[in-house]
């Protein structure tokens, strides 16, 4: 596999790669992100190495991230052809204005025509909500989202950190009125974050929902900067978000075995995370956030890699979350449909007499 190994996004034709540039980190407004130089060369070394898929937000950097993107791509109108643009709105770039913040119709075309100035481009190739307004009618927002498709201004849309009944039925909502649909879902999905497997995963494969994870390396603390060796004592923006503390040691446990998987197929423990990530089920393309040309460069060693069903069974193991009451009641459920009964070469264990259960206990 490849930068150039190319998937479809959900159920569309958008072909992207199999590794998303996440412009996050374009400009140091925020105090910690690239250089406007040090941008520029990691567009341009993603692209020459096939990579067609760049993610944004109008808020990122103070929307500077936006016009760095501009500044590369947007102004060049080959380039332009060649790339997937995404970008982002629902949060306020406008401090003082109410009607800029939220997804609906006002907020909609405003920020969608200040991104596309600052993008210099006539129109955006993926259109996401940031974050879901539960203040705004669902109705409003989806028709919003389809005039701006068949203006020409978007050609498709995505949404990001909604809960999976909202996407459930605005996605429906789309489907039965003949609204533009979601291709794409983006969340936070990594070995340390696998709650999304619960509700989200499951839902964006079934309504076709390509899934763009954000954070694969929970904020760098699988990056292989942070070890049992060093005990995380070491610089960092996970460090930095999580108040100075050192991982954990069901973290390290997980770091361990990255390292172990990294070393066998030589490679970095940042490539295997992500190759983790970038092979579950539903996941279109994962998103990748770097300052540099050598933390680009480690990321897209994970298209080299192939990891072994022991291996992924293995991180599986070490990183499955506990239990909640839906994930309880849906391993039940066959047991309780069909009992001992063998279906699709699936065989339930027993289960056990009702009668003989005490409270709370299922």
């Amino acid at each position: 596999m490849s930068l150039q190994s190319y998937k479809t996004l959900g159920k569309s034709g958008l072909r992207v790669s199999p590794l998303c540039l996440g412009a996050m980190t374009f400009g140091e407004d925020w105090g910690w992100g690239a250089s406007v130089e040090e941008s520029t060369k990691i567009i341009n070394t993603y692209i020459e190495k096939g990579g067609n898929f760049i993610d944004t937000a109008n808020i990122y950097t103070n929307n500077h991230s936006e016009r760095i993107i501009g500044d590369v791509v947007g102004r060049n109108s080959s380039l332009r052809t060649q790339m997937v643009i995404a970008t982002k709105f629902a949060n306020n770039v406008f401090p003082g204005n109410p009607n800029t913040a939220g997804t609906g119709n006002k907020s909609l075309i405003t920020n969608l025509e200040h991104s596309l100035r600052r993008l210099q481009t006539d129109y955006i190739d993926l259109f996401w909500i940031h974050s879901w307004d539960f203040s705004t009618p669902m109705e409003e927002t989806m028709r919003s989202l389809d005039n701006a498709v068949k203006s020409g201004k978007i050609r498709y849309i995505g949404v990001s950190d909604a809960p999976a009944w909202k996407v459930a039925q605005a996605q429906t909502a789309a489907l039965f009125k003949d609204w533009t649909p979601f291709i794409g879902l983006q969340i936070e999905y990594s070995l340390l974050q696998r709650t999304v497997e619960e509700e989200l995963v499951p839902m964006a494969v079934e309504l076709g929902l390509g899934i763009t994870p954000w954070s694969p390396l929970k904020n760098g603390l699988l990056s292989g900067k942070y070890t049992r060796a060093n005990a995380g004592n070491v610089d960092g923006r996970w460090k930095e978000r999580n108040g100075g503390n050192t991982p954990t040691e069901a973290e390290l446990q997980i770091i361990d075995e990255l390292q172990r998987i990294a070393e066998l197929h030589n490679t970095n423990v940042a490539a295997v995370a992500l190759s983790w990530v970038n092979n579950r089920p539903g996941v279109s393309s994962t998103i990748i956030g770097v300052r540099d040309l050598q933390q680009l460069e480690a990321s897209i060693a994970a298209t080299t890699i192939h990891l072994t069903p022991e291996e992924i069974a293995s991180l599986d193991a070490l990183s499955m979350p506990p239990k909640t009451f839906l994930s309880q009641y849906k391993d039940m459920i066959p047991i309780m449909q069909h009992g001992g009964i063998e279906i699709n070469g699936f065989k339930p264990a027993a289960l056990p007499m009702l009668s003989n259960m005490q409270p709370g206990q299922y």
